[in-house]
This record gives structure tokens, sequence and C-alpha cells, in this order.
């Protein structure tokens, strides 16, 4: 276990070892030192299984194989854009608490899945090789644990109709083992930040333009992002440490945060407390603490397993809050913690879980129901104690990447809201344009990003006709049950279900099933690039009232009165909605 991680080129030619029979059409290969290790698999509730590999405290590879059968792509949190097959040549990941868990499912070209795994620990460090061995004719997954005093513990999913079915059950399980952060209802309430609509040029007085009419438009929360500090320019991060108001930008930062608390928002800022900068005040007493630099430029990284770098971000976040009488933090840029992973000198994950636990235990303490917003790519189970908004990464007017970021992080998100990374649009973008970037948000808590003051008059109510027909379906949208379609076709046509009714919204040529059967009453949203809807109807079919809408909330003239088992083209404009339900006599 001391050589060099994965020096061999595939994984054919790795040391060998013996291969066993484990769950379904998967197999397990296991590399300890200790010649009497041995493993266990034990059914849970659920029908989840737990395997537990004994090798009296010492680190171990746990190596998993599947036939490729009619394998279209292998799913995983740090997947991004890579989500169909590759070799095991090129598959590698390193997971940790602070940039996603140790987490995979292979799936069929039907989207049935073929291996589900999660390691049951969403802490550790943790070394990931994947792919398809062209040797074999599998699909392998390799996972080099670290040393731990108990058994190293897998979840495996037995095979299931879909991706989000299998990882349906991991959520319930790490749900009891890691209870969530409560959710206040802020927390699902739509989101105004400031980041896209003025980056760092922020001032008290053109943040509260903005608040009044996000108010209006039905937003929540204000997010004040990067910019209200000193130092805080240059879109670099040379700056951090002092966490100070600008006092030309925020002469009166709480009597700010005030005037728009009584708007009826939440306000959070954003911060970054492990990025230490040259510029800051405090950079000479921190320095010795942020040995490592950061990915981000002009900062270094305060070394969460010292003792004081922890008591020090507890506090001044503590401060930030107590202080200038907010209801939360955006918490930015923790997985700069990973700088420090594999150094030998301490695993980040166990540090980064104190320092967070402390910062809950003592925010909650000043403000209860407070705000902790995480974002991609520490929103993995093991986080979810510690925030209680999980936001997209960063994907500037990109309808298509919020969507699949989005729902990304649903499949795994335990308790807390998914949200949106910020919407944003320019102001000679068309009615329909902006309802796209609204309706990538759709499946999430959605954030908007845009100077309100500024936009077309035809652009708010655009806005306003979303985010109100959003709020509307609140709990179908957030609790319901997602079924998404396979990762790999990047999420086409996505359907929430909650009780008798079912939204589907559609993003490409596809055809919807209507089972009337199943569901009385169906929204489907128009997301694609056409002026209609192809729908397949059964469970009968029969009479049915609809009500279709413009992507300004405009309503449209529709006969409709009938649908009949079978397939049919729905007149709905793109960007919009059309709204059925099935009615047992005349209208």
């Amino acid at each position: 276990m001391n050589a060099p991680v994965y020096d061999a080129v595939t994984t054919a030619h790795e040391a060998p070892a013996p291969w066993q029979p484990l769950l379904d059409e998967v197999s397990i290969a296991v590399l300890a030192p200790d010649a009497d290790s041995h493993w266990t698999l034990t059914e849970l509730p659920g029908g989840l299984r737990m395997l537990e590999v004994h090798t009296r405290g010492n680190p171990v590879e746990i190596r998993l194989s599947v036939s490729l059968g009619d394998a279209a792509g292998y799913w995983h949190p740090q997947g991004g854009w890579r989500r169909t097959l590759v070799a095991d040549w090129e598959g590698r990941s390193t997971v940790s608490l602070v940039n996603g868990p140790a987490a995979g499912c292979l799936y069929e070209h039907s989207g049935a899945t073929l291996l589900t795994f999660a390691a049951a620990d969403p802490v550790s460090e943790a070394a990931v090789r994947f792919g398809v061995s062209e040797e074999n004719d599998t699909h392998v997954v390799h996972l080099r644990m670290p040393a731990r005093t108990g058994p190293h513990r897998l979840l495996l999913v037995p095979r299931a109709p879909s991706v989000a079915s299998a990882l349906r059950t991991l959520r319930d399980w790490f749900a009891a083992a890691h209870p969530p952060m409560p959710v206040p209802d802020a927390a699902r309430r739509p989101v105004y930040s400031t980041w896209y609509a003025f980056n760092q040029n922020v001032t008290a007085a053109a943040v509260e333009t903005q608040a009044r009419p996000a108010a209006e438009l039905g937003c929540g929360t204000l997010i004040l992002d990067d910019g209200w500090q000193r130092y805080g320019n240059g879109r670099g991060y040379a700056g951090c440490g002092d966490w100070q108001p600008d006092p030309a930008k925020f002469p009166d930062l709480a009597g700010h945060v005030a005037r728009v608390r009584a708007l009826g928002l939440r306000h959070l800022v954003w911060v970054a407390p492990l990025l230490l900068g040259p510029e800051a005040d405090c950079h000479d007493e921190w320095a010795a603490a942020a040995p490592a630099p950061a990915t981000v430029p002009g900062a270094r990284v305060l070394d969460p397993r010292l003792p004081e770098v922890r008591r020090h971000v507890i506090d001044l976040c503590v401060r930030l809050v107590r202080d200038h009488g907010l209801d939360g933090l955006k918490l930015d840029f923790l997985d700069e913690a990973a700088v420090y992973a594999g150094d030998g000198a301490g695993d980040v994950g166990p540090a980064m879980t104190e320092l967070l636990s402390g910062l809950r235990r003592e925010l909650e303490a000043v403000r209860p129901e407070v705000l902790l917003e995480l974002r991609q790519p520490y929103v993995g189970p093991g986080m979810t104690p510690y925030g209680n908004m999980l936001r997209s990464f960063d994907c500037p007017a990109d309808a298509t990447a919020n969507r699949v970021r989005t729902l990304d992080t649903s499949l795994l998100a335990v308790g807390a809201a998914v949200h949106s990374d910020m919407v944003m649009w320019s102001r000679d973008a068309s009615a329909e344009a902006v309802a796209r970037q609204l309706i990538g948000a759709l499946h999430s808590v959605p954030q908007i990003s845009v100077r309100l003051d500024e936009v077309p008059s035809e652009h708010l109510e655009v806005v306003r006709f979303w985010l109100g027909r959003w709020q509307r379906h609140r709990e179908l949208l957030l609790d319901g049950r997602v079924e998404p379609g396979r990762p790999d076709e990047l999420y086409p046509l996505v359907a929430a279900a909650r009780g008798d009714e079912c939204l589907l919204s559609v993003h490409g040529d596809r055809v919807a099933v209507l089972d009337f059967a199943a569901y009385r009453r169906f929204h489907l949203v128009n997301g694609s690039d056409r002026d209609r809807l192809t729908v397949e109807v059964t469970g009968g079919g029969g009479p049915v009232r609809a009500r279709v809408y413009g992507p300004d909330g405009r309503m449209m003239d529709d006969p409709l009165t009938l649908l009949p088992e079978g397939l049919r083209l729905l007149a709905v404009p793109r960007g919009g909605l059309v709204s059925l339900t099935h009615t047992e006599g005349p209208r």
C-alpha cells in the first residue's frame, strides 16, 4: 500500500487479487496488508446492502467489477461533463468531505443501473480509479481507502430502474446517518444575488435599489456577494482575510442590512474564510498558518487542521453575523482546503468536520434559523449537517449547465434546499430567452442576478410569472419524486411528481408521457426551441381542461378539451407551459 498510487497504466496491470461474487453481476476483490482480512455483506432495511471490509485498522483497496452489458454511462459527483464511459487508464478522482463523496453509478441505455455504490464515510480522503477495462470487457471501480479503527464500509444498491431511484436509496441512509441541518422556509424561497449584476462594484445604495423589486417579484433572500469587504476589487483574492466592510461602499453595513430586512428579505453576505491574501491587514499574523497557495489567484489557504485556524474562522464568521445583524453567510471556497490533502500531515476531512460543527453550533446560538450556503463540489451528504442551501457551481447565462448541475446535486442532496447558480441574461434578450434561463433553474430554488431597475419591463413580467409559477409548485418541485432520466443525455425530460400532480419540463425534442391513470393534473414546461410539445397519452385519456401560458404568463387561446390515448402535438410557445387537468365529465 506504500507504492505510488495507480502507477499501472490500466487496472489489468495492477497487482492481482482474487475476485469473488458480491451482488447481482458485481464482483469484488480486496487488497489489504493483513492476510486474514475479510468482508461481509449485510442487507439493510429498504434493500440497501452494507459491505464491511475488516483489515485490522489498515488501509485497503476495494475493487468492484461488473460486466459491461448495455452500459451507457457512469455518473459520479465529480463527473462534470464527462458522464459517458471512460477507459480505466483515464478515470481518476480524489474525494473527501470538501470535494465530493466516493460514490458512483453505472447505468444502461434503458436507464437501469448496473452498479451503484457510496462510501459510508463521506469525510475521509480516498482515491478512486474507474472506467472500462479494455482487457477484461468490464467496468471497474477501485477505491483506495485510508486506515481506520473499524471496518471499511461501502454501501451498495441492487439494480434499480433508474439512477435517481438508486441514489434515493443512498440518500435515505445518509439522512439517518448524518442528520441534515434544519432548513428554514427562507432557504426554500427565491434569492436575489448581487454577483452577476454588479460583480465587485457594489454599494449599499445600489443593492438597496435592487432589494425592493426583488422582494416584490417574490424573492425571500438577498445575498451580498464579493466586493462588500475592504480590498474587494480586481476579481482576485489578494485582499481576503480581514472581512471588514469597505467604508466607501458600506459605511454602515448593519444599517444597510436592517433596511433590506425591513423589505421582508433575509440578508446573507459572501465570505471565503479560508483564504488569506497579502494585502490583508492580518496577513503577517496568519501567514505561517497558510503555507499553501490557493488555486484561485492571489491568495493562500489557511490550514484547517490547525486548532487556532478553526477558532479564528469560527470567530470571524460569528462576528460578521452578530455585528451586522445578518441572517447567514455564503461560504465560498471551502474546497480550497483540499490543497492540503495527501501531504502527510493529516486528513483534512475530520478537521473540516470539527470546524464546521463548531461554526454551525455557535452561529445557531446567535441566529437560531441561520442560513448557510454551500456550493459544488462541497454539497455531498457529509456536508449537509453544516449547510442548508446547496448551490450549483458558477455557470453564468448557461441554462443547460444550471439544469444539469442542480439535478446532479439533487441526486445525493440530503435535507438541504438545492439552489441554482444565479440566473442572468442580457438586456436585449427576448422574453423566450429570459424564460429559458429561469426554466433551467426550475428544479431547484432559483437565484437571479440582474439589475432589476434596468431590464425591460417585459423581462420583469417573465420573471414575475416564472417565480410565481415556481412558488405555486414549490413543494412539487423540491419535495416531489424527481426522475430526470439518464445523466449522459443531460436530463432533457425531467418529471417531478407528488400526489395526483406531475410537472414535466421538456428541454429537447422528446415525447412526454401523460399517464392519466397515475396523475390527474399535468404541467408541461416548454424549455425546447420549438413552439410545440409532443405527448403520448396513456391511462385512458379523456376530457381535459387546458390552460396555456406564454413565457410572460399571458394566457393563450387553446380549444383543447379532449386528449385521447396516443401521440399528439400540443401548441405550447417556447418558454411557456400548459396545465392539463383530467375531468371526469363535461366541463
